[in-house]
């Protein structure tokens, strides 16, 4: 039986990737930070099923005695500061996270076992202010928030210790990719929630910042496979995993609200507050090398997603 740790198993690709492993015969552990509250909503329903170990991406000692504990086959880190505007108003913390973080857990690896596979969640905000389109694994890198900067550094760490240490060290370069699991602060997330409540009559508004704002947006349960199959591949590598469409916030607040028969222009308002200070223009990804090498292929499309977003919403609002 393989084992498998994974950095961020209470966020949306972290309860998702459990699930597929669990499914493929893991032992699934994850690592979670010590807090006064738990959050484990997203894995409650697999929570028999794996293993918590505590440990924390700013403290190089517990995550040597968390990677010493479950003494995995694979790492898979997914734990960051995540979320692009809290990156502006904590740039050193985000860089403590989800740059630093990773230097600490390859360290780990290389301290504890160096035949641990690892895999590292990279990101299209490092692609920034893109250099070409659409984007693939050679374009050069140009982030354009210090969560994209943070990133940049996490990736090109990775590369390097897989270069330096011969480290089976994976990049997956993975575009937006949302779900019903994603947090409210998230865009997709915050205009299927609030399209249900104004469907409800809970609210009768929703203020957005750029509409015109494109994005590649897939579907997160299909992006942690990919992320699995890099690790099983006899290579480590990087590679893009994107849905090679793009849409604007606009079109995914037409959606949205057109699926629910509401007209979006009577509800929707403009808040400069929330229109980012570096706005990334153009994310479109290429993911032919992974098709190919990897034979991935995404299952859901943009319109299903965000109808099914909706769909989980528009009853979690109900069951309140």
């Amino acid at each position: 039986m393989k084992r498998a740790l994974i950095t961020g198993i209470t966020g949306q690709d972290g309860s998702y990737l459990a699930e597929l492993l669990l499914d493929k015969g893991y032992e699934v552990y994850g690592m979670v930070r010590r807090s006064s509250s738990e959050n484990f909503g997203r894995i409650e329903h697999i929570r028999e099923k794996i293993k918590l170990v505590q440990a924390d991406l700013l403290d190089q000692f517990s995550i040597i005695s968390a990677v010493k504990e479950s003494n995995p086959d694979e790492i898979y880190n997914l734990a960051a500061q995540t979320f692009v505007p809290t990156s502006w108003a904590q740039p050193v913390l985000t860089g403590e996270f989800t740059a630093l973080g990773v230097t600490r857990i390859l360290e780990a690896i290389r301290h504890v076992n160096k035949d641990i596979k690892f895999y590292q969640a990279s990101s299209s905000e490092m692609f920034g202010k893109v250099q070409e389109v659409p984007q693939k694994e050679t374009t050069p890198l140009y982030p354009r928030s210090p969560y994209g900067v943070a990133k940049v550094y996490g990736h090109y760490i990775t590369v390097n210790y897989r270069e330096s240490y011969n480290i089976f060290g994976c990049s997956g370069i993975l575009f937006n990719h949302e779900s019903p699991r994603r947090g409210l602060e998230f865009v997709t997330r915050k205009v299927t929630y609030n399209a249900a409540k104004i469907k409800l009559g809970l609210s009768n508004e929703l203020y957005m910042g750029n509409l015109d704002a494109k994005r590649d947006w897939g579907f997160a349960g299909d992006y942690v496979e990919a992320m699995w199959l890099m690790l099983q591949h006899d290579k480590p590598d990087n590679y893009v995993i994107s849905m090679g469409k793009t849409h604007s916030v606009q079109e995914l607040i037409e959606i949205a609200f057109g699926y629910l028969n509401l007209d979006w222009k009577k509800y929707v308002k403009i808040d400069e507050r929330f229109i980012r200070p570096a706005e990334v223009d153009l994310l479109i990804g290429d993911a032919g090398k992974a098709r190919e090498i990897l034979k991935w292929e995404p299952k859901v499309g943009f319109e299903q997603l965000v109808k099914m977003m909706v769909d989980s919403d528009y009853k979690l609002l109900t069951c309140k």
